[in-house]
C-alpha cells in the first residue's frame, strides 16, 4: 500500500485500540486488494462489542467515516460496523456481495483471539450453491434476452435499458459462478469478470459492445457466446417458472432477490 494509507491506518488504530468499545479494525476494500490509487479511501470494519452494536442498531448507525486521521489531501476513512456475531453469520450463511468484501482483508488490530482464522473463513466460495445457482442466473439470462426485441417492438428505451443490465449481470454471474468467484456487487463485477480464466473468447467486448449499443443483435451475440461455452446446469422445470419463482414469489420462501445472493 501508499505510504499515507499506512499512516492513516497507523493513526486510526492508534486512536481507536486502547477504547474498551472497540474490539478489533479490519482493513479491506482496494488496499487489502492490492487495487488501490494513490487518492483511493482507506476502506474498513469497525467490529465493536455488542453494547456499542446495539446502542448504534437503535439509531441505525453502522457507517464509519472520518477525514481528520488521514494524512493525505482529501482522503478518508469509509467502514462499517459491525459485532462478532456479524462475523461469524457471515462466515455461515453470508451473500457473496458480503463474502467478497472480506477478499484480501487483514486485521489491523484485534483484542479477538483468532479472529484472523475467522476472517479467513469468510471469502470463501460455497460450491455446495453452485449448481442452483447457474440454474437461477440461467433462467434470468434467458427471460432478459426474451425481453430485448420485446423492447425494441415497443419502442421501449427503459426496458432495453433494464433487460440489456439484467443480461450482463446474470450472464457474468454465471460465468463467476463457473469459476466460483464471489460476486463483488457492481463497483468490482468486470474487474472480477476480466481475472476469470474459463470464460468465452473476447467476453469482456461483448459486454461492451452490448452496452455501447444495446439492441437484440448483439445480445443474441452476447447470449451465444455463453450458452455455447459449456454445458450449462439447467432448471429442470424450465426456464419460465424458475424466472417467475426467483423475481416475483422470493418473498413467499423469506428470500432475498437472486442478484443479492
Amino acid at each position: 500500500m501508499w505510504e499515507h494509507h499506512a499512516k492513516t491506518i497507523q493513526n486510526l488504530v492508534s486512536e481507536l485500540h486502547e477504547d474498551k468499545r472497540y474490539l478489533a479494525l479490519i482493513i479491506g476494500g482496494s488496499i487489502a486488494k492490492g487495487r488501490e490509487r494513490e487518492d483511493s479511501d482507506v476502506d474498513i470494519i469497525l467490529v465493536v462489542t455488542d453494547e456499542e452494536f446495539q446502542r448504534r442498531e437503535l439509531i441505525k448507525d453502522f457507517h464509519y467515516c472520518r477525514n481528520d486521521v488521514c494524512t493525505y489531501p482529501n482522503g478518508y476513512i469509509d467502514g462499517t460496523v459491525v459485532n462478532l456475531r456479524f462475523l461469524y453469520e457471515v462466515a455461515e450463511r453470508g451473500n457473496e456481495p458480503t463474502r467478497a468484501a472480506y477478499v484480501g482483508a487483514f486485521v489491523a488490530y484485534s483484542h479477538v483471539p483468532d479472529l484472523e482464522k475467522l476472517i479467513q473463513k469468510i471469502p470463501i466460495y460455497l460450491e455446495h450453491e453452485q449448481k442452483e445457482k447457474i440454474e437461477s442466473f440461467y433462467a434470468h439470462l434467458e427471460a432478459s434476452r426474451w425481453f430485448v426485441p420485446e423492447a425494441e417492438k415497443r419502442n421501449d428505451k427503459y426496458l432495453l435499458g433494464w433487460a440489456i443490465n439484467e443480461l450482463i449481470l446474470y450472464g457474468g454471474r454465471m460465468i463467476l459462478a463457473h469459476n466460483k468467484i464471489l460476486y463483488p456487487y457492481h463497483k468490482w463485477f468486470l474487474t472480477e469478470l476480466q481475472n476469470a480464466k474459463n470464460k468465452p473468447d473476447n467476453f469482456l467486448d461483448l459486454i461492451n459492445n452490448l452496452l455501447n449499443e444495446p439492441n437484440h443483435k448483439n445480445s443474441e451475440k452476447f447470449c451465444n457466446a455463453i450458452l455455447e461455452y459449456t454445458e450449462w446446469d439447467k432448471p429442470t422445470e424450465g426456464w419460465v417458472s424458475r424466472f417467475r419463482e426467483e423475481s416475483e414469489w422470493h418473498w413467499l420462501k423469506g428470500h432475498a432477490p437472486l442478484k443479492d445472493r
